[in-house]
């Protein structure tokens, strides 16, 4: 009896039944940006050693996030939000062009 569930817990050859993966770091910057807090650029830069964090931005912008970018004196953040009406607007006349609608 304890053979067969012993059995049962042996993983089959070549089967990892307790590894993690592997988080990227682009996965990483994306949970970072999701919690809704502001990131700084320099964070991006040193913490997750990205060479160009604006690259890494533009790469999460064509995924879909809505990432907006605060530049002042003490330097660059990054943060998501939601989109305004304005945007989406853009976005669809972009797309399918003006359909004679007016909001």
């Amino acid at each position: 009896m304890l053979s067969n569930i012993m059995s049962i817990f042996k993983s089959k050859e070549g089967e990892n039944d307790m590894t993690r993966t592997k988080t990227s770091k682009t996965e990483k910057v994306r949970n970072l940006l999701t919690t809704g807090k502001s990131v700084t650029w320099k964070t991006l830069r040193n913490k997750f050693d990205l060479r160009s964090p604006a690259s890494m931005v533009g790469k999460l912008r064509n995924e879909g996030l809505m990432i907006y970018e605060n530049r002042t004196s003490a330097g660059v953040s990054y943060r998501v939000g939601a989109p305004s009406k304005a945007v989406i607007a853009a976005g669809q006349t972009a797309l399918f062009g003006n359909q004679g609608y007016t909001a």
